[in-house]
């Protein structure tokens, strides 16, 4: 799908953009905490947009999986595979590849270790807030 969006330029970002907003609120709904959504597009060629949430135990994060699983399943997107890092008995880390949307799903301590924000959108030019959630942007609007 994502080399099928690539082929459709402005469309593809207006799917991605939709489709990485849609995955924040979902998190957002299912509790995953400070959820930002960072806009790469400019800057990365392999993605368009960051997902990152905060969970608060391993059975959080199967949850949340498990959401994002139905979510693509219902609108066919498919995944592209699904990492995990595990140093503490329980995923610390899992990363879950839509090909445009990445989506990073963190225990707090690997969130604060790694500062994806700080890494990819140091200053973000445009921020719009909802309630618990943060959207960065690294366009200029």
């Amino acid at each position: 799908m994502a080399d099928m969006l690539l082929e459709i330029n402005g469309q593809a970002t207006a799917v991605s953009a939709a489709i990485g907003a849609a995955v924040g609120e979902l998190l957002h709904e299912h509790n995953g905490r400070d959820v930002s959504v960072l806009d790469l597009r400019g800057i990365s060629d392999w993605t368009d947009f960051f997902v990152i949430a905060t969970v608060t135990s391993g059975a959080h994060m199967d949850g949340l999986e498990r959401h994002i699983k139905e979510f693509c399943h219902k609108k066919g997107i498919t995944i592209g595979g699904v990492s995990r890092k595990n140093d503490t008995g329980y995923d610390e880390w899992r990363l879950i590849d839509l090909g445009f949307v990445i989506i990073h799903l963190m225990s707090g301590t690997a969130r604060d270790f790694y500062e994806l924000e700080k890494l990819w959108a140091p200053i973000p030019a445009s921020r719009s807030e909802m309630p618990e959630q943060t959207f960065h942007s690294s366009k200029s609007s």
